[in-house]
């Protein structure tokens, strides 16, 4: 039975766990009065475990029986990870601050210290989600163009508007709801959520268009303020005044522009100077809302029995401006006179009432009186239920009053109430979406919330369901109860310029009017306040690099630099002045990011990633889908310009992340998605081999490091990044030599080095690397193994053994010829780049010069397809490709050229053709001499190896004199094949017989020279020298000036005898050439005539 011993060692993997997300480490260990020895504080308050593995110091003295007796056996593992109870601990410690004011208001306070024990979330569903979802809901729109709406469109238009966009923001809401629901989420809201369920790309492009969103509905809210301050509130503040009667409009837009910029100000200095005021005063805009809202249903009561009194002048059926007159009638009884009344004198020049000259249509109209507010039991509804939209300057009219159409003059224009924009059913859309925004509230409060999981599904679509359930019943209202044209009277100029929904409301329209003035002011000042964190949001997770100046800001972290920039895109807003130019240009970008949300929940449902385990199950990727598609319908609905603007900028900013942005890794949806895509697309190449046609090389690039794990040939990445042109597949492989349980972080540190350099060389593939005793079986491997299904590699590319005559080591030479026949055996092509050096990088440009191919055996076409991939890059485009192949006697070369014409004219490559004839003649001289040199060298190279091994034998006997050891190879593997009787075993004993042999040994040497020098060359090995010789000679001839020489590489011969010889021949054969590429073939046809 073993006896174990817990050896108390010190604690080195502490600090990579006391780190994680902020979580505290507390210890279970000791439960009696000892805690100082376990528990530390950092200096701030937070407890820092000193020693959380049980083989602590204290911990193997105090507890050690009992730490033997349950937990030896994992004693090992705990050096590295915690024990189950500290890992509770930290996760029971975790608090989910808000990124919003809650800490900026800590900070601010007088009394607050610089650090501080956070406080435990306790605010409810109802004060953490419901009532924030709501004020961000009710807006602006609901008080001034609810109204107009109901009357441009008709009560069934306005309820499908507002049925639409509620089913958008409800389908959105359950989309939101499970995502929520999935795990912990941190403030940031819908950018955290996208962002960590589809990735850093699409989180960032989503996030800034939400943080563009939430800063133009501030400049929408601003306008709103303004809007009601100066037609309601103050008219008398107007700065510019109309000069005509058409120069209203003008007139107020610069208004606009110059007090809203007053007001935009204001707000940024407030949220600068104190969140806290903006987070005391919420509750006040809220109940501003909540009172406005109740007051409307109780005018609309209240009219059923007693309707306010608003009347309308009407002449003829036109709707009359009401402040530019006092009496309704064209003449009044003064002092029992009849005399002209002042609408009268709008209408006519100064004279006597016989003799005047009045307008036509002043004429032959009469002056009538009608409710403006019927009230609930008049009928109106009937009248209303159908739209009449209206042309820009088009005059409103009743219909159903006697009118006699006749033309009046331009002048009196401003006396009628008109459209001032052309209106449809597509515009009312975008104007009336904003106001069924806002449901993200309750998620950016996610830290403040008792039970984050619980309260934002319930909070946020009850608060939909509310608003959704007032919006679809003031529309009934609105048009149950008010006159039609006084609806579609925007300002309500018809009214004395009365805020027009205020004309309902009881006890008085100012109820209204301050009302949804504070509540607008309001809600700026919260758009103002959460606009800026979400870009310091986006800014500090350091994924759009030239953001990140805006995640600084003051010492308690407000952010200072993104509230100016978010003041000047507001500012933009303002400038536009219209807030019904405004309200579409936000519902964009909402409506992007909703769609995002639900594309989000959707792919995380259909993928069925682990991790994808929402607590609201009320969720199904059908209605993700439909709320996506809903979004993307509005979008186009209510404007198909803004729409592609929206999506042409969340484009730029996606691709823009994506080439400069920082490696993120979130456990995103999209990485999940391309994972099933990539599965899926392998499963089909599976079928079977791709056709000719859909044929290229993929790269298997061999590369070789040295002894610092750098990359000793880079040009061989810049040359398959050339080939490659980013298509197809590459995979750069490397061995290396030890033992992979040894040499694990050595294989890393490789990875590592060759991924940094396929970077530089814009190489885009997989990197593997191989641990392997022996660098020729590694290579086997990689060979064999590398690839996956159908993505399979089946041309492999390794550089050329430089330096192998001057090495007495054969292994180098050994390893290459290994490698070729290797390729030849799995029917894969190789490329063999020689001089590789010389290539050209990627910011060389050839202007000129040819790529020579020299097509000497068939081998599918290869030669043929790789010079047309290469001029496909701009490196080697200004190039001309020539082909030359040989003819022997016995063949007619000039019909070989014609025919060679015909085959490239159907290969659809243009090139050069010439047919080099290569005559009979005799063997050379040099030829004979140059093969004799070539088997002398061989000859020596092998005694000199096989002495050598003699002297590293003789050192072993000395060492180890005593012992009996089976001899193999003092190199390699490959050497085995060069030494040819080594003995099987040896006596280590140094005897009198073994030194005179030695002594024999060493007389025979020079007779071993002369055996050199008798030596007779073989016959086959002149003749394949005769063929390199004079091949070689051609080629420098005609290619000597070529940027590139493709040239087919003969086979390695069968008899690895000659494998010596065989490296002699091709460097006999590629002599005189700056660049060349042996190319072999895989034994298949790569190119095709066929279309």
């Amino acid at each position: 039975m073993p006896h174990f011993t817990v050896v108390p060692v010190k604690d080195q993997a502490q600090d990579r766990y006391d780190s994680l997300e902020g979580i505290n480490w507390v210890d279970y260990r000791h439960t009696g009065q000892d805690h100082q020895d376990t528990v530390s504080s950092d200096g701030h308050g937070n407890h820092k475990e000193d020693r959380p593995f049980l083989n602590s110091a204290d911990a193997a003295s105090k507890n050690n029986d009992f730490y033997d007796r349950n937990l030896a056996l994992f004693e090992e593992e705990l050096d590295i990870r915690p024990k189950v109870s500290s890992l509770l601990s930290r996760l029971v410690s975790y608090t989910n601050i808000t990124q919003g004011a809650k800490e900026h208001e800590d900070e601010e306070s007088a009394g607050a210290s610089r650090r501080k024990t956070p406080k435990t979330p306790n605010m409810g569903t109802l004060m953490g989600v419901y009532l924030p979802c709501l004020q961000n809901i009710f807006g602006v729109i609901l008080f001034l163009r609810l109204t107009w709406i109901v009357g441009m469109a008709g009560i069934m238009q306005s309820l499908l508007i507002v049925l639409m966009c509620c089913s958008c923001t409800m389908l959105t809401a359950i989309s939101m709801s499970a995502i929520a629901t999935n795990g912990v989420v941190p403030a940031g809201g819908a950018y955290f959520m996208i962002s960590r369920s589809l990735g850093p790309e699409f989180g960032g492009a989503v996030g800034l268009c939400f943080y563009l969103g939430t800063t133009f509905a501030s400049a929408m809210y601003i306008l709103g303020a303004v809007e009601i301050f100066l037609k309601y509130l103050v008219p008398q503040a107007a700065i510019f005044h109309a000069t005509d009667s058409l120069g209203g409009d003008s007139a107020m837009l610069n208004n606009m522009r110059v007090y809203g910029s007053i007001c935009l100000s204001l707000m940024a200095v407030v949220v600068f100077v104190g969140v806290k005021y903006v987070n005391k005063l919420a509750s006040l805009f809220l109940a501003c809302v909540i009172i406005s809202i109740v007051s409307i249903y109780a005018g609309a009561l209240k009219s059923m029995t007693h309707p306010p009194e608003f009347t309308i002048c009407m002449l003829g059926n036109r709707t009359l401006v009401r402040d530019r007159f006092d009496v309704c009638a064209k003449t009044v009884t003064k002092d029992n006179m009849t005399v002209p009344s002042q609408l009268w004198e709008r209408f006519c020049l100064p004279g006597n009432m016989s003799s005047a000259q009045c307008d036509d249509y002043f004429l032959q109209n009469n002056v009538t009186e009608i409710q403006g507010i019927p009230g609930l039991g008049s009928g109106i509804i009937k009248e209303n239920m159908w739209g009449d939209y209206q042309r820009k300057g088009e005059i409103l009219e009743k219909v159903g009053l006697e009118s006699v159409e006749v033309h009046g003059a331009t002048d009196n224009f401003g006396m009628y109430v008109s459209a001032d924009i052309a209106t449809s059913f597509t515009l009312l859309v975008g104007i009336f979406f904003p106001s069924a925004t806002g449901i993200m509230a309750g998620s950016n409060r996610s830290g403040d919330l008792r039970d984050a999981q619980k309260s934002i599904p319930v909070g946020t679509i009850l608060a939909i369901t509310t608003t959704s359930l007032v919006y679809i019943s003031s529309v009934v209202l609105f048009g149950s109860c008010i006159e039609g044209v006084v609806l579609r009277d925007k300002f309500g100029d018809a009214v004395h310029k009365t805020l027009v929904v205020g004309t309902l409301s009881w006890p008085s329209p100012w109820v209204i009017v301050i009302g949804s003035f504070f509540s607008t002011v309001g809600a700026g000042l919260q758009s103002l306040t959460g606009a800026p964190r979400l870009l310091q949001a986006i800014a500090k997770d350091n994924i759009i690099p030239f953001l990140r100046v805006f995640g600084h800001g003051k010492a308690n972290g407000e952010p200072t630099w993104a509230l100016l920039l978010t003041g000047l895109i507001a500012e933009l807003g303002i400038l536009i002045a219209s807030l019904d130019m405004v309200a579409p240009i936000l519902s964009m970008f909402f409506l992007m990011c909703y769609l995002f949300v639900n594309l989000a929940c959707a792919v995380q449902t259909l993928l069925r990633t682990p991790n994808w385990r929402p607590r609201f199950k009320y969720y199904h990727w059908a209605l993700s889908f439909l709320g996506m598609s809903m979004c993307l319908a509005l979008m186009f609905i209510s404007s198909w310009y803004y729409a592609i603007v929206a999506m042409v900028i969340a484009g730029m900013i996606y691709k823009y992340i994506e080439f400069q942005g920082a490696e993120k890794e979130w456990g995103d949806g999209i990485r999940g998605l391309s994972l099933s895509a990539a599965r899926y697309a392998l499963l089909r190449l599976e079928v079977g081999p791709p056709h000719t046609k859909n044929w290229r090389p993929q790269l298997l690039v061999l590369l070789k490091l040295d002894e610092d794990l750098h990359v000793k040939y880079p040009r061989l990445l810049t040359f398959a990044s050339q080939l490659k042109a980013g298509k197809g597949l590459t995979i750069v492989g490397s061995v290396v030599q030890g033992n992979f349980l040894e040499s694990y972080g050595e294989m890393q540190a490789a990875e590592q080095a060759i991924k940094h350099m396929m970077e530089i060389e814009r190489v885009k593939g997989f990197c593997q690397i191989v641990v392997a005793s022996k660098v020729r079986d590694g290579i086997m491997h990689l060979i064999q193994s590398c690839g996956l299904g159908g993505m399979k590699h089946n041309t492999v590319m390794m550089g050329w053994p430089y330096g192998w005559r001057q090495s007495e080591d054969p292994r180098a030479w050994k390893t290459f010829i290994n490698t070729v026949r290797c390729t030849t055996a799995a029917h894969l092509a190789l490329m063999v780049p020689k001089n590789v050096s010389f290539y050209p990088s990627n910011h060389e440009r050839f202007t000129d010069g040819n790529i020579d191919v020299w097509w000497i055996v068939h081998d599918g076409g290869m030669l043929m397809l790789l010079p047309f991939l290469l001029k496909l890059h701009k490196v080697w485009r200004k190039c001309c490709m020539r082909i030359f192949t040989v003819a022997q006697m016995e063949d007619n070369s000039i019909q070989m050229k014609k025919d060679l014409a015909t085959f490239l004219y159907q290969l659809r490559i243009e090139a050069e053709v010439e047919v080099v004839e290569m005559h009979d003649s005799d063997i050379s001289a040099y030829t004979y001499e140059r093969t004799l040199m070539m088997e002398q060298r061989s000859q020596m190279l092998r005694q000199m190896r096989l002495s050598s091994a003699e002297r590293e034998r003789e050192a072993q006997l000395v060492k180890d004199r005593h012992s009996l050891v089976r001899m193999g190879s003092l190199y390699s593997d490959e050497e085995e094949e060069v030494v040819e009787a080594p003995p099987e075993k040896v006596q280590m004993t140094w005897t009198r017989e073994k030194c005179e042999a030695e002594r024999r040994n060493r007389k025979n040497a020079p007779e071993n020279f002369r055996e050199l020098m008798s030596l007779k060359p073989d016959q086959s090995n002149v003749r394949r020298m005769h063929t390199a010789v004079k091949l070689n000679e051609v080629i420098v001839n005609r290619s000597h000036d070529a940027r590139l020489v493709l040239l087919n590489m003969p086979g390695p011969p069968r008899d690895t005898d000659g494998d010596e010889n065989y490296m002699e021949f091709l460097e006999v054969l590629t002599e005189g050439l700056e660049r060349v590429l042996l190319v072999r073939g895989g034994g298949r046809e790569v190119i095709t005539i066929y279309s």
